[in-house]
Formats: C-alpha cells, sequence, structure tokens
C-alpha cells in the first residue's frame, strides 16, 4: 500500500511551528485520505470557517498546501478520493472536507454526537460546522470489533481499503495501515503532540500546557500517552508512529 505524507496546513503558533500531517493513500481503486488538515475554503474565508481561533492557530492558509494541491502535484486525481477517515473533527483536520464534496466521511459516532449532532457551547467554538455544510455522507462508527496489539473495538476497514483499521482511543480515533515497505503506520491524532511525550525526554512545557487546556479529560491524555508508548516499546522496529502535529514525525514533506 503506497502512502503519502501531507503537510495540509502549517500552523505558526505561539508554541512551535506545527503541521496538519495527513495521510493520502493509493488502494487498489481508490484514494483515501487520513485527516484533510486546511482547505481551499478555509484560505478564501478564513474569518467565517475558522473564527477567532485562527489567531491563535495562525494558520499559513497556502494553498499549495492543501490535500488537493499535494494530490494534483503527485499526478493524481482529487475525484478519486472516495473516502476520508478522520481522527476527529477538529478544525485544523476537517476543513478540507469540503474540497472533495462526493467522498464518504468515516468518524466515530462519539465524535458526530459531540461535533454534529449535540454540541455543547464549547464544542460549538471548537468545531466549524460550515466545513461539513455541503452535506458530505457521514458514516457514523461505533466501537465494536477485534482485539489489535492490545486495543480492543478496533474495526478493520476493508471495504474501504485493505489493512485499514480504525482504533478507538480515549477522545480520538488513531487509524493504522501496512506500507509497502511492510511498516505499519500508525495515525494516532491529537492523541499526543510531540513525540518526546513518548519517552523519558519531556516535551517542551508550553505544549503540555497547551495539551491540557485542549483536552476535555487530561487523564485520558495521560493514558493514550502510557498505550501508545508501550506499544512503541513492543514493536519499535516495524512501527511507524505518527501524529497530527509534530514536525519531527514527517518521514517527508511532499
Amino acid at each position: 500500500m503506497k502512502i503519502h505524507h501531507l503537510n495540509c496546513g502549517t500552523m505558526h503558533m505561539p508554541t512551535a511551528p506545527l503541521v496538519s500531517h495527513v495521510l493520502l493513500i493509493e488502494a487498489s481503486d481508490r484514494l483515501v485520505l487520513v485527516d484533510t488538515g486546511f482547505g481551499h475554503d478555509d484560505i478564501t474565508d478564513a474569518a467565517r470557517r475558522l473564527g477567532v481561533v485562527r489567531h491563535f492557530l495562525r494558520p499559513a492558509l497556502d494553498t499549495h498546501e492543501t490535500a488537493v494541491a499535494h494530490i494534483a502535484a503527485l499526478g493524481l486525481h482529487t475525484t478519486d478520493v472516495r473516502d476520508i477517515v478522520l481522527t476527529h473533527l477538529d478544525l485544523d483536520h476537517a476543513g478540507g472536507l469540503s474540497d472533495f464534496p462526493h467522498a464518504r466521511v468515516h468518524l466515530s459516532a462519539a465524535e458526530a454526537h459531540a461535533a454534529i449532532h449535540h454540541p455543547t457551547p464549547r464544542e460549538r467554538i471548537r468545531y466549524r460546522s460550515g466545513q461539513w455544510a455541503h452535506h458530505p455522507t457521514i458514516v457514523e462508527h461505533n466501537a465494536a470489533g477485534e482485539t489489535w496489539n492490545g486495543f480492543s473495538a478496533v474495526e478493520p476497514l476493508n471495504d474501504i481499503c485493505p489493512g485499514l483499521l480504525m482504533i478507538p482511543l480515549p477522545g480520538h480515533t488513531a487509524y493504522a495501515i501496512t506500507a509497502e515497505d511492510g511498516h505499519t503506520v500508525l495515525h494516532a491524532g491529537d492523541a499526543f503532540f510531540d513525540h518526546r511525550a513518548l519517552t523519558t525526554t519531556r516535551q517542551p512545557r508550553v505544549l503540555t500546557v497547551f495539551e491540557t487546556v485542549v483536552a476535555a479529560d487530561r487523564k485520558q491524555v495521560r493514558s493514550n500517552h502510557h498505550r501508545l508508548t508501550e506499544l512503541l516499546d513492543r514493536q519499535q522496529h516495524s512501527l511507524r508512529l505518527i501524529n497530527s502535529h509534530d514536525p519531527a514525525l514527517m518521514p517527508q514533506i511532499e
């Protein structure tokens, strides 16, 4: 399975420069995106689409960083993107949905409940409903399925892409896929922000503070760090663990 690592949104936050790490999977009969980063409409109408949060995230809003631009640069066709699987619906993950209006959008039922069906006032700020105002086909997945490397309720998404796994984590959804070189790529979304959070080296204090502020449950954050550290220790030679925002975890920027 050929996997491209795309930066779909550099952010110049006060913490440090961050990326929006998106995966583009070339399956046999379609293209699949894991998250979308920022999209074309976010760039042309940032005030409405992103709201006041944009002043903190300080996204570059560069059309060359959109998923559609990356796909075209690779000589592929955007119309072949038939499925988009989301770690969650935060504005820096879902902005490109409207660039692929005919793609099915897959996410956890819990995330759909929080972002779409019954958002709280805080969630209305965090999520930007305009990013899915084009009414895409949304497929909600409940936490049920198999066990994978100690993670339970893992759902194989073989109808989308053979070998693609949907892995529920508290507050997030991760996705695993085996690349053409035999390594398993695990995209953990925002389950951690910096690779140093999973080692004995402490991540920058400002990132820890930011992670605490945006987290719905700090205990869940620590739990995710612990479980991913254990997995990485066990599978370090065959696993490539990435997240959404750490530039150090991008094998290449295409």
